[in-house]
């Protein structure tokens, strides 16, 4: 399962691409997609570049799953908004290119790569780098976007072996419930 991880921003979006399977995680790829080089004021040009900027992405690596960061909302409401607008731009181009989308805070993502939804950005840089035996720390960005896909790696396998369970459950119920029916019926 190839999935691409993304970390919001307006200014730089981190992405990350990973390769999994079962437990073991194979690095693809990661970067940013910056609109540094616009003007600040110039929203609509920002977000183009972004939603461009993953469509490539997605085009280049070929996911087929995706985990996108749950922007939290802090104590400049302006902020926030700009953020939502560039997450925004980002689900677009995801679901543009029909990819399912999983959403996870910087607390789970923390969590599930360090230990501890508290990590510092240099904790998380370095247990992506572990986990993924790279040569180097990956740029911050870059790590958070790979700490999603990670996140989503584990998360989805541990969905999929839950839902395994439900349905052999489910299974269980339906065949007890015809056999008392076909009990029932011989009677």
């Amino acid at each position: 399962m190839r999935i691409l991880g993304i970390d919001p921003g307006l200014q730089c979006v981190g992405f990350g691409v990973i390769d999994s399977n079962g437990s073991h995680l194979h690095y693809v790829a990661s970067g940013t997609v910056t609109t540094t080089h616009l003007p600040r004021d110039d929203l609509p040009a920002r977000l183009h570049v972004i939603f461009n900027g993953i469509a490539e992405i997605v085009q280049r690596y070929q996911p087929q799953e995706s985990a996108v960061e749950i922007v939290f909302v802090n104590m400049n409401p302006q902020a926030s908004l700009l953020l939502g607008q560039a997450r925004g731009a980002c689900l677009t181009a995801l679901v543009h290119h029909s990819l399912p989308v999983a959403e996870y805070t910087a607390l789970q993502m923390k969590k599930a790569v360090a230990g501890h939804g508290k990590a510092a950005k240099a904790q998380v840089q370095e247990m992506v780098k572990r986990l993924l035996n790279l040569p180097a720390l990956p740029g911050p960005d870059a790590a958070d976007a790979l700490g999603l896909a990670i996140t989503h790696a584990h998360a989805r396998h541990s969905l999929w072996a839950r839902h395994a369970g439900d349905m052999a459950t489910k299974q269980a119920r339906v065949a007890q419930a015809r056999e008392g029916r076909d009990a029932r019926h011989r009677n």
